[in-house]
């Protein structure tokens, strides 16, 4: 990507989302998108989609969730290279492991694990887009 004029607003949005941890609905924003894509750009969104929703589980406690979309979506990602559409795909999965370290290497996981609120991954675009915009455009109103 050359530019940031080819960032999908949706795209955008949802990251702005996943940095504020609302992970379910940055899910939200990103299925839409996912849902038009395909390649690359589908397993790449398919993979922010699970890493969101593997850190919602996280969150919540549901450890085994949590461990299996952290998996599945980091499988997603892998063929699509760094960086993809802006993102450090590596610096973002070398984020993702820190955060997840604790949990990963406790078998069977201490149920009393959460995602230590330090170690939260970010989301950082590479080149930044030139505006950002309004979640509330992308975000459901049904709540």
């Amino acid at each position: 990507m050359t530019s940031s004029e080819a960032y999908d607003p949706r795209y955008l949005a949802g990251v702005l989302l996943f940095n504020d941890e609302a992970y379910f609905e940055a899910h939200e924003v990103w299925e839409d998108l996912w849902s038009e894509a395909s390649g690359l750009e589908r397993k790449f969104y398919q993979g922010l989609i699970q890493a969101a929703v593997g850190l919602c589980h996280f969150g919540n406690g549901n450890l085994g969730g949590a461990i299996k979309l952290y998996h599945s979506s980091r499988a997603y990602m892998e063929p699509c290279g760094s960086p993809f559409l802006g993102l450090n795909v590596t610096a973002f999965w070398q984020q993702m492991e820190r955060c997840h370290a604790a949990l990963l290497a406790s078998s069977p996981p201490d149920r009393s694990l959460r995602p230590p609120a330090d170690l939260l991954p970010r989301i950082e675009l590479d080149p930044p887009p030139a505006s950002w915009p309004d979640v509330t455009d992308y975000v459901p109103d049904d709540e």
